[in-house]
Parts: structure tokens; sequence; C-alpha cells
């Protein structure tokens, strides 16, 4: 029982480090061949967006707002790749085999 408290322990203090690299990690997304970029951590807050002048047409705003929506759901993908790369050794991290009876363990 004390080895399963330690495993606990160590994976909390692991999954604590992972989502504070996560707040700080930055990802990026575009669309547009680049012509629209957003910047959002891993987390999910958006940091920045960059437009290019070229998309910028008063006449064809919803060009403009489609393409932002594409950055944000790249950006937002990446973010998500970043989670899953850091967060997911810790899924099967804790050794549930310590003969306790538990299904599937």
């Amino acid at each position: 029982m004390q080895q399963l408290m330690q495993q606990a322990q160590k994976m909390q203090e692991q999954l604590m480090s992972a989502q504070a690299e996560l707040a700080s990690a930055e990802v990026v997304g575009q669309a547009g061949n680049g012509l629209v970029h957003v910047r959002m951590t891993a987390a999910g807050e958006v940091q920045a967006v960059k437009i290019d002048p070229k998309v910028v047409d008063p006449d064809d705003v919803e060009t403009l707002q489609d393409l932002l929506v594409g950055a944000l759901h790249d950006a937002a993908r990446a973010a998500q790749e970043l989670q899953a790369q850091k967060m997911g050794p810790l899924a099967g991290g804790l050794d549930m085999s310590g003969g306790l009876g538990l299904p599937g363990a």
C-alpha cells in the first residue's frame, strides 16, 4: 500500500509539472498559407493574432473571419498534440497491479 501511495504522489508531482509546462508552452496555428497566424499557450490561452494585410478586404470580411477560425482550430490542434505528448505518459504511469483485487488490475 505504501508503494501505491508513493506512486500516486510521484504521479501527482509529474502531473503538476506537466501542467505548468503546458501553461507556458506556446503553439502556433496558421491558415491561408500563413496569411493568418494565431499564437497560444498549450493550455489554450490565445497570446497573439497576426493577420497579413493582403487578406484585409472590407468587402470580404467573411474570408478573414474564416481564416481566423481556421488558424484558431490549427493552434488548438497543435495544443492538443502537445498536451497528449506531455500528459500521455502520465496516464499509464500508475501501476495498479498491486494485488488489490481491482477489476482490470
